[in-house]
């Protein structure tokens, strides 16, 4: 009888347990992905990427998980004003030199859970892939609710010469002087999900 009892309590307690999560799905077209890169010495660029999916889970009180898909065709720049110009460089980023789109078309973001939510801020960890290269990432988000809507921010900084992005990086380079490219890449996200 006590052996009866003590199953039935587990299995209430994992039925709580998967109730109490709760799974959001991203809205690609709300989100907004802002990225920054800039040279050692002078010129900096920004521009956007887009989202082509993802979702995120929650126990009500942490970010439990979540998994992002970025379309990495879909890089624009948005500080130069010259059409050709801008044009070259978003052609450059997507190419081998940076990106390989055409062979390394989508990016992804892993989330693994995280800290307790606590005055709308939480520490999330996760692993960012890029050009099949994995690495751990570690940032904070913020949480905003208006409605059934629920808004994340955050600032994620990874090292490009991680996922074999090599151009310009004074790792694979010497003598590159000041046309030398920090690896330090910072991406500025305002997920959207309900």
């Amino acid at each position: 009888m006590k052996k009866a009892g003590l199953i039935a309590f587990i299995a209430i307690f994992a039925v709580t347990q998967l109730t109490a999560q709760k799974k959001y799905i991203a809205d690609p077209a709300a989100t907004k992905i802002k990225w920054h890169g800039e040279k050692i010495v002078g010129s900096k660029h920004d521009g956007t990427i887009a989202l082509k999916e993802g979702w995120l889970a929650s126990d009500g009180k942490s970010i439990t998980g979540g998994e992002f898909v970025v379309d990495m065709s879909t890089i624009k720049n948005e500080d130069i004003k010259d059409a050709g110009s801008r044009a070259k460089l978003e052609g450059h980023l997507k190419s081998a030199d940076f990106f390989g789109v055409d062979k390394y078309p989508l990016s992804k973001l892993v989330l693994a859970g995280g800290s307790q939510i606590t005055g709308g801020k939480a520490t999330l960890r996760g692993s960012l892939t890029i050009k099949e290269a994995t690495h751990p990432v570690e940032f904070t988000v913020v949480e905003s609710k208006v409605g059934d809507v629920l808004t994340y921010t955050a600032t994620i900084t990874f090292d490009r010469s991680l996922y074999d992005v090599r151009f310009g990086s004074g790792k694979f380079f010497s003598n590159l002087g000041d046309n030398a490219i920090r690896d330090e890449i910072k991406l500025e996200v305002s997920l959207v999900v309900k």
